[in-house]
């Protein structure tokens, strides 16, 4: 019993010296021993010789698995307008005018999205054009060659039964650390000193976690990070997003009041940080909210308030919906997009399908989470401009830099009905379409295309 004493309290102080000599102290002062960098470029090359051997191999065996194209229905750019004259503009007569034919065009966008609708197809995770050697992506590929099942045997036994207990022990060392961090700085008087040492505490653990997830973040335009006294929104993927952006700065989180561990947290964290949490009573009166984040937003020595203001869990494949009530609030916006790369693992946490333990045991047991972040200009709300107006605009600019589709769909609808006023704001576009309200102006533009052609 003694010897087994002796031996689990070497592989402690092991552990712990590991811990503290090549994570905690680089993670607090922000450097990299570069490891996780060699583990992705290693992953990369393998990734692409199993690219290759599935090519090849699809070609060898004409009944191999090929990959589907991303969705069932291939659509055009543009708006149901533009598409709509380009149809009346390629009659030989009347051009911009109803016929009765229009109503075929109109089957036809109904058909497509009773099949694939814009919105249920955002809360489910993206098909990959090539298979990243996990078995939740493709069951399907690893049976092409031997080499390749077993390569892909390998990387089961290597994130299993490798990765995964190194990366459950540094999530919980960070967690726990940041627990009893944030305990003591709080006893701690109100001083420039307590700031400093409860941003290092943040800092320090939540760069542990993302160690322990093999997060590789690249971080672009840091000039445009955002500042004290402001409100930092982004797109939301995961609940990871949170320790993305709080790796390269610390951040006040808003969010609402729960119990059990994450309580216990909750509780440890504003000890030390002014953190935003709300009662689920204080969560319905939205002047509550209101007046709270703009206390909070009014006092400039605070740190910037983190907010997610599409309410929920998108792909990362597109942008839906800003609730306008995170641009009410007044002060400056600084926009962020974050853009995972689906090759080394999913991000996107499809709460309806999964808990949050199947959830991150899915994370800790992919390749790798990489990731891009952007932070964009400072914006402001601009004269005449209402709060719908500045969240649709700050919302474009995101999607533009993020390379993801502008949707103007509540993310809500995926658990909740439509509401009426957007039936019928969807209802008077297809009745200006169908009268004809532009008929001049498309008579008139219809006529120079024909002059040009």
């Amino acid at each position: 019993m003694e010897n087994l004493w002796y031996v689990a309290g070497t592989i402690f102080q092991l552990w712990m010296s590991v811990v503290v000599f090549f994570i905690m102290l680089p993670a607090m002062f922000g450097l990299s021993l570069g490891v996780t960098e060699v583990y992705i470029q290693v992953l990369v090359k393998i990734l692409e010789w199993a690219t290759l051997r599935i090519q090849r191999g699809q070609q060898e065996q004409p009944s191999a698995p090929i990959p589907l194209h991303t969705g069932i229905i291939e659509r055009v750019g543009g708006s149901m307008e533009e598409e709509m004259w380009q149809l009346r503009c390629s009659r030989p007569e009347a051009a911009g005018a109803f016929c009765l034919s229009d109503g075929v065009y109109f089957c036809k966008k109904g058909l497509e999205s009773i099949v694939e609708d814009q919105v249920t197809q955002r809360f489910s995770s993206e098909e990959l054009a090539s298979w990243n050697l996990l078995t939740r992506t493709n069951q399907n590929f690893y049976y092409i060659s031997l080499r390749l099942t077993i390569i892909w045997g390998l990387g089961v036994f290597v994130r299993y039964c490798v990765l995964l207990p190194f990366r459950i022990a540094l999530a919980s060392t960070g967690i726990s650390w940041l627990v009893i961090g944030t305990c003591v700085v709080g006893f701690l008087p109100e001083s420039s000193a307590k700031n400093w040492l409860s941003e290092l505490v943040h800092l320090t653990c939540y760069r542990i976690c993302a160690r322990g997830l093999s997060a590789t973040i690249h971080y672009h335009n840091k000039e445009n990070r955002p500042q004290k006294g402001g409100i930092c929104v982004a797109n939301h993927t995961t609940p990871i997003d949170v320790v993305i952006l709080a790796n390269d700065g610390c951040y006040a989180m808003v969010g609402q009041t729960h119990g059990g561990l994450l309580g216990i947290l909750q509780k440890s964290m504003v000890r030390s940080c002014p953190h935003v949490w709300f009662e689920r009573s204080e969560m319905k009166d939205r002047n509550t909210v209101t007046r709270r984040l703009r206390h909070h937003v009014a006092a400039k020595t605070k740190l910037p308030i983190l907010i997610f203001p599409e309410g929920t869990c998108v792909n990362n494949t597109s942008v839906m919906m800003f609730k306008k009530g995170s641009f009410e609030i007044g002060g400056t916006i600084y926009p962020v997009a974050i853009k995972y790369d689906r090759r080394f693992g999913d991000a996107f946490w499809n709460s309806s399908k999964y808990n949050m333990v199947s959830y991150l045991l899915r994370m800790m047991t992919s390749w790798a989470i990489v990731v891009n972040v952007w932070y964009l200009p400072p914006m402001t709300i601009q004269d005449g401009e209402d709060a719908a107006q500045f969240a649709n605009r700050v919302k474009s600019v995101i999607a533009h830099q993020g390379g993801l589709l502008d949707l103007a769909w509540d993310g809500g609808l995926k658990r909740c009905k439509v509401k009426d006023s957007l039936k019928e704001e969807q209802q008077k576009m297809y009745s200006n379409i169908i009268v004809g309200q532009n008929h001049i102006r498309n008579t008139k533009t219809c006529s120079e295309t024909r002059e040009d052609q």
